[in-house]
C-alpha cells in the first residue's frame, strides 16, 4: 500500500506542475496578454452619510456612467461582503470601484476624461472620504 501512495502523490506533483507550467505565460507573452492588464485602479469610498443607502445608490450610479469612458478594460462596482470578520479586512469603506487599464497612459486618459470630471463634479458631495490604490501587474 505504501508504493502505491507514494506513486499517486508522485502523479498529482507532476500533474499539478504540468498543468502549472502549462498555463504560465512565456517571457515573450508577459505584458502582452489581453488577461493581462497592465495598472489596475481601485478605489475606495466613505460616505458622508454612512450607511445611507440613497447615497450609496447615487454614487453607484455616478460609477456606471464611467463604463462609458473606451480606455477602461474592465469596472467592477461594489460593497463590503459579508466575510468573516478578520483583523486584517477593513470593511469600513461604503462603496468600492476597480478598474483595469492596459496602461499607466490610458489611466491618465480616463483622469482627464470628461465623463471622468463629470462624475467627480456630481457626487463629490456624497463622500467624506477616497482612498487609491494603483497597482502595477508585474
Amino acid at each position: 500500500m505504501e508504493t502505491s501512495r507514494r506513486e499517486l502523490a508522485a502523479m498529482i506533483a507532476l500533474g499539478s506542475a504540468g498543468i502549472a507550467l502549462s498555463s504560465t505565460p512565456s517571457p515573450a507573452d508577459a505584458g502582452t496578454s489581453p488577461a493581462a492588464p497592465a495598472l489596475v485602479h481601485h478605489v475606495f469610498f466613505w460616505l458622508k452619510r454612512p450607511g445611507s443607502q440613497a447615497d450609496s445608490e447615487q454614487l453607484i450610479a455616478g460609477l456606471r456612467t464611467l463604463r462609458d469612458i473606451p480606455v477602461i478594460r474592465r469596472l467592477e462596482i461594489g460593497v463590503p461582503a459579508s466575510t468573516e470578520n478578520r483583523d486584517v479586512v477593513d470593511a469600513s469603506y461604503d462603496v468600492s470601484e476597480l478598474m483595469f487599464f492596459d496602461s499607466v497612459k490610458d489611466q491618465k486618459t480616463y483622469q482627464d476624461h470628461p465623463i471622468h470630471q463629470e462624475f467627480v463634479k456630481s457626487c463629490e458631495h456624497l463622500w467624506a472620504k477616497v482612498v487609491v490604490y494603483d497597482m502595477a501587474t508585474v
